[in-house]
């Protein structure tokens, strides 16, 4: 059995940047119900008061249907604006649960937006080399 590695409780699970009417706010960690709870405040405002929104998950490591939730919240809070809504996902873990929730349509997740970093991946001990878990991992590929 892998051990569950956790992020440490001073690292933000939210990272948000703005420039030019464009927001872009960076998730981390497990979008569950106890995280959604602290962020669902955050992500209104955002969703009330910026420009265009980007959503960027790929630093997430769980998500259950609340964070679905939460994500499809956002979408519609932002589209009700008059804004732009954008899902930044390259986890096929999370991209199949918006297909499988139906959600395609509302979130419309991208894989690779243009100037937008590629972040560096946090992996368990001894999964192996490259982006994400490897083989064997506990956690969103099981």
């Amino acid at each position: 059995m892998q051990p569950i590695t956790r992020h440490e409780p001073h690292e933000p699970h939210l990272v948000v940047r703005s420039a030019d009417g464009l927001t872009v706010a960076a998730l981390r960690g497990e979008l569950d119900l106890v995280l959604v709870r602290h962020l669902r405040p955050e992500l209104d405002a955002l969703a009330r008061g910026s420009g265009d929104l980007t959503l960027d998950v790929r630093r997430l490591t769980f998500c259950d249907a609340t964070g679905l939730g939460l994500l499809a919240r956002c979408a519609e809070r932002t589209r009700e604006r008059g804004r732009r809504w954008r899902l930044l996902c390259d986890q096929p873990w999370i991209l199949r649960l918006i297909r499988l929730t139906a959600l395609g349509d509302l979130l419309r997740p991208e894989t690779v937006l243009p100037g937008v970093p590629v972040p560096r991946r946090e992996r368990a001990p001894g999964t192996g080399p490259g982006p994400g878990p490897g083989p064997g991992a506990v956690g969103p590929a099981a």
